[in-house]
């Protein structure tokens, strides 16, 4: 026996070590196998030929995607697992479950996962080892009392029952804390702990019973593809060293092994492998039924095992893996108090009596770490039928029932029926997401922040600057302050301060590396880290009132530009595309695209052009051709989902992706006609140049695509530029605009403009588990036409029925910062949750939008006028006003060029004083 007080002195030393898991433990925990199929000792017997799924890997997601697969019917599916079922991460997890997240979709997926755990003991005869003993939340600090503030708003809109604690009461609670330097906490009675073996048999014995077959001992040595004609590849069969299963699905649920079986399909998987230990002590008096505590400003966690605790953390310097063995099943490795030993230091310091309590037996194994610290989950474009069910980050087993349930679906129906986008192998764009530099550095930082506070304007400072459109250094000399969104760098906001340069990654001085001593870029990012209005409120508020009063010029560089031509190009994007696509050339369309559930896969813009002079902004082509902008941070995911669809479909088309050819600047404001008109000869007066149409002319010298639309709710326009030309015409467009007033201004001014006007985002007012009727986007639907489209039938039907959620706008005139996560309040009953809220700089009012239920029955205007409304933030109450219009602009004179409506009062005096200025 180790004490502990031997380590948080000087390290432990090599001949101090605690003894390890045994090999008869190891022996214990494998032993699930047996019990989750006895039948499956002769694998070269029961080896199917053929089946419609084939799982590889046989851990928590395996047992829980093939629990859910039977579930829904599918019975002829088969789970490959190489050892024994558990083994490789599974069999040595803490199995800790916290629901409260600040995501109403990962809360979802932690409830399913809870109400699975619960039920399985009733289904199998077999306990699964759920213990509920409860979640601590422990907070040092305002800023981290205001995010479990926050966490438990979401929390009532979605029968999650949590309370916050004062320290006095925390003591109560668990009377072995330090509460000296407790600032105050969350607690939530329903959490708990999953036993691994237990539910791994459970979930086995269920599907075997109703069919499916687990095949242990059996490695996956070929997965047999074919190439399509689109070109990506299609899943045919399964090769093993004991036989061929034929099928067009596989699902890979290898874990930190999951490159060995996507490199069978030539992809790879953007994931990392990193040892991540816990130490489990000997006896302590008193500890027994206490909750499990998350101190996250020390970065560890405590969790109840019977009379004693499992203690572990995220340390800034963890151990990467750099090969994980194929044979590595029930391993370990041995600890290292180098690493691990701050956890210990910092659980002593929150539970001082473990400084005298000994160390019962260490656990250090592989898990697996993703970029965003976000499991990737889905079909794969690439390889069509080639399902991802990995990167867990050390979180399978509670996320396991939610993912495994939504992964079956996704499976079955073609889509998830959660906004699964933030797990969707889609997210990554396959060209970073195969750079070894930026998984590494990102999947470093992800960790190492891992219990950091969540900002909602957080930005990564590992794996920077690795696409950078051609106006990057223009506007960094300039001032900007850029975000980052899955490699490309984008404009944020400006400050007046000179370049704010990005430096390489610093690893938080882990390995060796020294910290950067002087980093702009970094001290500016830390003025944004509150729950409150950010000391650059003002930065951002010049620069959307500069748009609406003025002009500004966005970099919107990043977006994604897809053309898309051919024999069948029209049929195509009648079927992919939501609105009305028989346009003449020249047209602009905003539209939707669904599932075949209906649910919104995007909403971008469609152009409809003529063949040209052969340019990146003027192609030539033969037949039909259209020129799809898509916003960038969703670009591969617009790109894969018309590329399915169309493959689907069989529709003979080309689709080409000119996103780096190409860069894109937005020219929003009353002044931008003046402004662009001394850069060219076309007309730009609403007759020759309407609204949500598109043309081919010459600005200051270049051809340019211009499209007439605006995401801000101004008169303005989009220019499409080959990249060669994006410096010469951005200069231009500066040089012309300094006597009006123009700006530069960056997405922070975006988000507030479009939310203030009504514009939604993907991804947030809008997903993909939001169809066009509740998101008030039928306008965008074909309906009364003949037209089929993807997710019509769908559609029909649900608007047969009628909405049981709606997306609503709120105003507030408190001075209070909304974020989203906030509860809706109708008549004292909480109905739903705020999914996107800014400041509106021109209004001078929060405005938030979210969606609203009515306990399950149709959510009609009536039933929203009728009701008053509060929104709850942080545990306080405002009263809101219900907006079924824009509150902005509703006519939407401002893009037609009418600004007669009078300024408010305030908006002039700013007017007034900056024209002065200059």
């Amino acid at each position: 026996m180790t004490v502990l007080s031997k380590i948080v002195g000087p390290r432990l030393t090599q001949a101090l070590r605690p003894t390890k898991i045994t090999s008869g433990q190891r022996r214990n925990a494998s032993a699930s196998s047996a019990a989750a199929n006895k039948t499956s000792a002769d694998s070269k017997r029961k080896l199917p030929t053929s089946a419609d799924v084939v799982i590889i890997g046989g851990g928590s997601l395996g047992c829980q995607t093939l629990y859910h697969l039977t579930k829904m019917g599918l019975t002829n599916t088969v789970l490959l697992e190489k050892d024994q079922l558990t083994a490789g991460t599974t069999w040595h997890t803490a199995g800790l479950v916290w629901r409260l997240r600040p995501s109403d979709t990962e809360i979802k997926l932690l409830n399913h996962t809870r109400d699975v755990i619960q039920g399985l003991e009733s289904e199998t005869g077999i306990d699964p080892g759920w213990i509920n003993n409860g979640g601590l939340f422990i907070a040092n600090t305002k800023e981290r009392l205001d995010e479990y503030k926050r966490l438990q708003t979401i929390g009532k809109t979605m029968g999650v029952e949590s309370y916050v604690l004062g320290p006095s009461e925390s003591k109560k609670l668990y009377p072995l804390m330090n509460v000296d330097d407790v600032y105050g906490c969350l607690y939530s009675p329903g959490d708990g702990t999953i036993d691994p073996h237990g539910l791994c048999t459970a979930l086995a014995r269920y599907a075997t019973r109703q069919g499916a077959k687990i095949v242990e001992n059996t490695a996956v040595t070929n997965i047999i593809t074919k190439e399509t004609q689109y070109g990506n590849k299609q899943v045919e069969g399964v090769e093993t060293a004991d036989g061929y299963i034929k099928t067009q699905c596989v699902v890979n649920c290898t874990g930190g092994w999951a490159n060995y079986i996507s490199n069978l399909v030539g992809i790879h998987t953007p994931l990392v492998a990193m040892k991540h230990a816990y130490v489990v002590t000997e006896k302590i008096p008193g500890i027994e039924n206490m909750p499990n505590i998350r101190d996250h400003d020390l970065s560890v966690y405590l969790k109840l095992q019977g009379d004693a605790l499992q203690l572990g953390g995220y340390e800034v310097d963890p151990i990467f893996i750099e090969k994980l063995a194929k044979d590595f099943a029930f391993g370990l490795y041995e600890l290292d108090y180098d690493v691990f030993g701050v956890h210990l230091e910092n659980c002593v310091h929150r539970v001082p009596c473990l400084e005298q309590t000994g160390i019962k037996s260490t656990v250090c194994g592989p898990e697996s770490f993703t970029p965003d610290h976000k499991p990737i989950m889905g079909e794969d474009p690439r390889v069509r039928g080639f399902f991802h069910g990995n990167g867990f980050n050390s979180s399978g087993m509670m996320l396991g029932g939610g993912c495994g349930d939504q992964l079956a679906k996704w499976i079955v129906n073609g889509r998830p029926d959660l906004d699964m986008y933030g797990y969707d192998i889609r997210r990554f764009c396959p060209e970073v997401s195969a750079n070894t530099s930026w998984v590494n550095e990102r999947s470093h930082e992800s960790y190492a922040k891992n219990y950091s506070i969540v900002f909602p304007h957080d930005e990564p400072l590992a794996a920077r600057n690795q696409k950078k459109d051609p106006l990057h250094k223009e506007l960094e000399d300039a001032g900007c302050v850029y975000q980052e969104r899955l490699g490309w760098e984008r404009p944020g906001w400006f400050t007046n301060y000179g370049p704010v340069q990005v430096k390489p990654y610093d690893w938080y001085g882990a390995y060796g590396n020294l910290t950067h001593s002087e980093y702009g870029y970094k001290e500016r990012l830390n003025l944004d880290y509150t729950f409150d209005h950010p000391e650059i409120h003002e930065n951002i508020r010049v620069e959307c009132l500069s748009t609406r009063t003025a002009a500004a010029l966005f970099n919107m560089s990043y977006f994604g530009k897809f053309y898309l031509t051919g024999p069948d190009a029209r049929k195509a994007v009648d079927w992919v595309f939501t609105n009305r696509m028989d346009q003449p050339a020249g047209a602009t369309i905003y539209t939707c695209m669904l599932n075949k559930t209906a649910g919104i896969e995007a909403d971008l813009t469609v152009s409809v052009i003529e063949s040209g002079m052969g340019t990146s902004a003027d192609p030539m082509f033969e037949g039909d051709g259209y020129y799809i902008a898509a916003a960038g941070g969703a670009a591969f995911h617009n790109l894969a989902h018309i590329q399915t669809a169309v493959q689907d479909a069989g529709f003979n088309v080309k689709l080409e992706d000119m996103s780096r050819d190409m860069g894109m600047l937005s020219i929003q404001g009353p002044k931008s006609k003046e402004i662009l008109s001394r850069l060219t000869d076309a007309s730009l007066d609403n007759e020759s140049f309407p609204f949500s149409t598109n043309k081919i002319i010459q600005v200051a010298g270049h051809t340019v695509r211009a499209l007439r639309v605006s995401f801000v709710g101004e008169l303005g326009w989009e220019l499409h530029i080959p990249s060669e030309s994006c410096v010469p015409v951005y200069r231009a467009l500066m040089a012309a605009g300094r006597p009006f007033g123009l700006v530069n201004a960056g997405y922070r001014a975006i988000d507030s403009l479009s939310i203030e006007k009504g514009y939604p985002h993907w991804h947030q007012e809008v997903r993909m588990d939001d169809n066009p009727l509740e998101a008030g986007l039928l306008f965008t639907c074909k309906l009364k036409t003949d037209t089929d489209f993807l997710g019509r039938a769908a559609l029909e039907e649900k608007r047969k029925l009628g909405a049981r959620k709606k997306k609503v706008c709120f105003t507030v005139d408190d001075n209070v910062c909304l974020l989203g996560l906030e509860a809706i309040i109708r008549n004292g009953e909480y109905v739903g949750h705020v999914r996107r809220a800014d400041h509106a700089h021109y209004l001078e009012q929060e405005v938030a939008y979210g969606y609203v239920h009515n306990n399950g029955e149709k959510v009609t205007q009536d039933w929203l006028k009728s009701g008053e409304y509060q929104i709850e933030s942080k545990g306080n109450f405002y009263p809101a006003t219900l907006h079924l219009k824009s509150p902005f602009d509703a006519q939407n004179k401002r893009i037609q060029g009418n600004y007669e409506e009078p300024r408010p009062e305030y908006i002039t005096n700013i007017e007034k004083a900056r024209l002065a200025a200059i």
